[in-house]
């Protein structure tokens, strides 16, 4: 074996254990069934699965789906991940068995919102939710709720009930909520109840076609429009046809329980795809962005679609400006958040796709390792020159393009004037902002190798300007 192979072999293996050891826990609330996103986040979620610690999925019901629950599709489409998941092991370690899935699969109380909520409306799933809770376990542990919440509310209001004021504190700081909207009536009464609660969400309800979700953060990862307005957002890969070279024929038995499309690719996925670990996601820091998205936390004012007043600071919408390569103009908006990234995250789940059917290493793509030549975190003084440097390698031996890009909307120095002249070296020198108080700012390296699909990883450089 040459040294350069070797070297490979070894950055490969640290990337491998690295992914493993930093896996995060993860709770999913689905309503799965009222339409078909969910089983599509649901495929999507299991070619992930190796990067998290899924301790428990339920489904629930939702403003769409008031009166029933759908364990069963979740049973369905874990049976089919079974049958590749060896397949998935050729590629990375660490995807959980289809007998654990279906072990950690509930379902919550048949019944919407609130009339789930109080004494004696406990069910398997708010059970299980209060095991995984109650965990003794330092890691934050993400629940997702792809539809609405009361399970979520059940298992809190237990909390509230059983446990001293301390106690719940201590449990509450665990928790990180990301909730797709408001698909019942409950998550207005958690954050209210529970103001000290890590909560992430588009504050607001759908009914009968009219309402909230078209401004939400989360239809980014397929939407077109915003405010009837074009996005500039590439949308020929989320779409029907895309999606069936790529996922649902010729990709094994997982790709056939990839629904059509009805109303949107995908609604509830950038749930967890902020916690896929590709270098740029940072779960603990919404603000940070990433491909589920970015977040800024204040108090959203009181629109005619919202249950009621927010009355404490959550995770919700906020905007990016984005370059548009089909309109070649700028569009500013919270669905860009999400859009900036798309053919990253899609490329990376077609590969994921790829291999369920590709029963040797050889025979899909991979993608890059990607490593700073310094630290991560650094300091500078306003006004001088910083030098930034990167490099990576590919595990196919593919060839690799760099990019460097300052994400202006990003900390707390105002660089709209900062340009990188040469942004496609695997080194830049830039000259830092002039300021009089201390600064911060975030520069990001994405590399994409040359394979089929293309895939990206990134490395996050925050940097803090002293005057």
């Amino acid at each position: 074996m040459t040294l350069s192979k070797l070297v490979l072999c070894i950055l490969w293996m640290m990337a491998c254990f690295n992914a493993i050891s930093q896996k995060h826990r993860v709770f999913v609330l689905t309503d799965i069934e009222n339409e078909p996103d969910d089983a599509m986040s649901f495929v999507r979620f299991l070619t992930y699965s190796n990067q998290f610690d899924i301790e428990g999925i339920v489904a629930t019901t939702s403003c769409w789906q008031r009166n029933k629950t759908a364990e069963w599709r979740l049973h369905d489409i874990t049976t089919a991940y079974g049958k590749v998941r060896d397949n998935l092991l050729i590629h990375e370690s660490g995807f959980p068995t289809e007998e654990y899935i279906h072990s950690v699969i509930k379902k919550g109380l048949p019944v919407f919102g609130k009339n789930g909520l109080g004494e004696g409306k406990d069910s398997e799933g708010s059970d299980w939710l209060v095991k995984a809770i109650l965990k003794n376990d330092s890691r934050p542990l993400y629940i997702q709720a792809w539809g609405g919440p009361n399970v979520l509310a059940q298992a809190l209001y237990k909390l509230q009930k059983s446990k001293s004021k301390i106690e719940l504190k201590s449990l509450i700081k665990k928790l990180r909520i990301y909730t797709i909207s408001d698909q019942d009536d409950t998550g207005p009464w958690i954050r209210h109840t529970f103001p000290d609660l890590f909560y992430v969400v588009s504050p607001g309800f759908e009914e009968n076609g009219g309402g909230q979700y078209h401004y939400a953060t989360w239809p980014g990862i397929s939407g077109d429009a915003f405010h009837g307005r074009f996005t500039g957002a590439d949308t020929s890969i989320v779409s029907n046809d895309c999606l069936d070279k790529n996922v649902r024929y010729y990709h094994g038995p997982l790709g056939e329980k990839y629904p059509r499309i009805a109303f949107l690719m995908e609604g509830d996925s950038p749930s967890f795809m902020g916690l896929i670990n590709n270098g740029l996601n940072d779960p603990e820091h919404p603000d940070f962005g990433g491909w589920g998205g970015r977040y800024e936390l204040y108090i959203p004012p009181f629109k005619k679609y919202m249950y009621q007043a927010e009355t404490r600071p959550i995770w919700t919408d906020t905007q990016d400006e984005v370059y548009s390569e089909l309109t070649h103009s700028f569009h500013t908006s919270n669905h860009a958040t999400i859009w900036r990234w798309r053919s990253a995250f899609q490329n990376d789940f077609f590969a994921r796709m790829d291999w369920c059917i590709a029963k040797h290493y050889n025979e899909a793509n991979h993608p890059p390792i990607v490593r700073f030549l310094h630290d991560s975190i650094l300091t500078i003084q306003s006004g001088s020159k910083i030098t930034l440097s990167g490099t990576a390698i590919d595990p196919d031996g593919d060839s690799l393009h760099y990019h460097w890009m300052v994400y202006k909307e990003v900390g707390s120095a105002n660089i709209n004037q900062l340009n990188l002249s040469i942004s496609n070296n695997q080194v830049i020198t830039f000259t830092a902002p002039s300021i009089k108080e201390t600064k911060t700012m975030h520069v990001i390296l994405a590399v994409n190798d040359l394979g089929t699909p293309s895939l990206t990883r990134y490395k996050r450089a925050i940097i803090t300007i002293k005057p």
